[in-house]
C-alpha cells in the first residue's frame, strides 16, 4: 500500500471555499508563490499526483462567440504571455478527462482585464488566461509528477473583468468546481 496521495490545489482560499472539508493546499496568487509552495509539498516525496481546480479568464479567439462561464476546462497545454521570449510550451502529464474541454491557457503574473491583453494572449493561441498554471506544470514536470489542471472562467479577460468582484466570482465557482470534483475526481 502505497502512502502517496493526490494533492488537490488552489490558488486562492476564495477558490476552495466549497473544499473546507477535503485535504488541500493553497499555494497563494501568482507564478513565484505557485512554484515555492507546490515546489515545497512535492519535495516531500508524499504526493504521487497533482489536481490543481480553479478560475481563469477566458479569451477565446477572434470570431468566435462567447463560451459560457459554466463550462469545466482541462489544460493540456500552458505558455507564459508575459513573458518577452518565446516561452516553451509545457503539458500536463495527467489522464484527460476532459477530452471534449481541452484548452490551452496562457499564465502571467498580472490579473486580465483589458481588450489589448486578451487579444494579445489569444493571439498566442490561448483560449483561457491565469497567473499560476505555468508555474504548477513546470514544477510537476521536473518532480515527474502526473498533474490535471481544471478551470472555470470567471470573467471574459476584457474591459468587463473586474479584479473587485473576483473574490464574491471565485466563491461562487467553488460551488461548480466541488460538483465537478466529487462527480470525476473524489
Amino acid at each position: 500500500m502505497s502512502d502517496k496521495k493526490t494533492l488537490l490545489v488552489f490558488a486562492h482560499s476564495d477558490e476552495a471555499v466549497a473544499f473546507a472539508d477535503v485535504e488541500h493546499l493553497i499555494t497563494g496568487v501568482g507564478k513565484v508563490n505557485a512554484a515555492v509552495a507546490l515546489a515545497g509539498e512535492l519535495a516531500t516525496g508524499t504526493v504521487e499526483r497533482v489536481i490543481v481546480l480553479g478560475t481563469a479568464g477566458v479569451v477565446g479567439h477572434a470570431g468566435e462567440d462567447r463560451p459560457s462561464l459554466d463550462t469545466i476546462y482541462q489544460v493540456t497545454k500552458l505558455i507564459q504571455h508575459d513573458f518577452p521570449l518565446p516561452s516553451a510550451e509545457v503539458d500536463p502529464a495527467g489522464e484527460i478527462l476532459l477530452p471534449e474541454f481541452q484548452a490551452t491557457m496562457a499564465t502571467g503574473d498580472v490579473f486580465v482585464s483589458d481588450d489589448k491583453q486578451r487579444v494579445h494572449i489569444s493571439g498566442l493561441g490561448a483560449s483561457l488566461v491565469d497567473m499560476e498554471g505555468y508555474a504548477y506544470a513546470s514544477i510537476c514536470q521536473r518532480f515527474n509528477v502526473p498533474l490535471q489542471i481544471f478551470k472555470i472562467p470567471s470573467d471574459y479577460a476584457d474591459d468587463s473583468a473586474s479584479i473587485d468582484e473576483w473574490d464574491d466570482i471565485a466563491k461562487a465557482k467553488s460551488v461548480q468546481l466541488r460538483e465537478f470534483y466529487e462527480k470525476n475526481l473524489a
